[in-house]
């Protein structure tokens, strides 16, 4: 037996985006973590500021106002407060990924890169990788510019307005009955338009995982950062403090 102390590094969370989906991270890091104590738990420092400024209306409805210094000052502000690591669980908001990285001398644990490495080596090229993703992340080619030379394809619904407003009613309502019966009927769309794989790139979908058809495989990007914050911290001090940041 060992007096040492364990080795836990903070996570700081650039949260409120939407609130439900940062307390969805929290508690998938509290239930994947190996414990036999509170000790053995993951450290978090939580920003969970549901007043960033709209991501749909910046990105999509091109008429708000720029959230990225918003998100910026909160990835210093964790910083700052003594976290070792940053994650934020919102696809869309990774459009200011570059952002954060130039701001903070902490890792980033960027969720987008993460979720294309997890797929690549579990999937070979010509993958069809059906996206469950806000039109923004469409718009602003987050996952697209990941993907670089990993050889998947991307598939995007022909309309994918009923996303937005899928998102929009989880914001309000939570993932209740009707919320589920939209998830399970787009993601059989997906599979209709050839998809062999879904990719769950939006934290509030996140929710709603359970109504996906059972006949295709799924990667959800919030478990996907989630594992990347686990290891992060718990790992042993054995080399560069951003082995783990994309």
């Amino acid at each position: 037996m060992t007096n040492e102390p364990k080795v836990r590094r903070r996570i700081g969370i650039i949260g409120g985006m939407g609130p439900e989906a940062t307390v969805l991270l929290m508690s998938r890091i509290i239930r994947a973590t190996p414990v036999n104590d509170d000790s053995d738990h993951v450290p978090m420092i939580v920003d969970n500021n549901p007043q960033v400024p709209s991501r749909i209306a910046a990105l999509i409805e091109k008429r708000g106002e720029d959230p990225g210094p918003v998100i910026v000052a909160m990835a210093k502000g964790l910083q700052s407060f003594g976290a070792d690591a940053l994650a934020m669980p919102c696809n869309t908001a990774h459009h200011f990924a570059d952002r954060i990285r130039a701001a903070v001398s902490i890792p980033f644990l960027d969720m987008v890169r993460l979720s294309v490495e997890k797929i690549a080596a579990q999937a070979g090229p010509g993958t069809r990788v059906g996206m469950l993703a806000s039109p923004a992340v469409r718009m602003t080619g987050v996952f697209d510019r990941a993907l670089g030379a990993s050889g998947l394809e991307l598939a995007y619904l022909d309309d994918d307005g009923p996303l937005l407003g899928l998102i929009k009613h989880v914001k309000k309502w939570g993932g209740d009955k009707e919320a589920l019966a939209e998830m399970a009927l787009l993601a059989d769309r997906l599979v209709e338009q050839g998809a062999d794989l879904l990719l769950v790139a939006c934290s509030e979908l996140s929710l709603l995982t359970h109504a996906l058809p059972g006949n295709i495989p799924f990667v959800d990007s919030i478990d996907v950062l989630s594992d990347a914050c686990i290891a992060f911290s718990t790992r042993a001090p054995t080399g560069s403090l951003d082995d783990f940041a994309a």
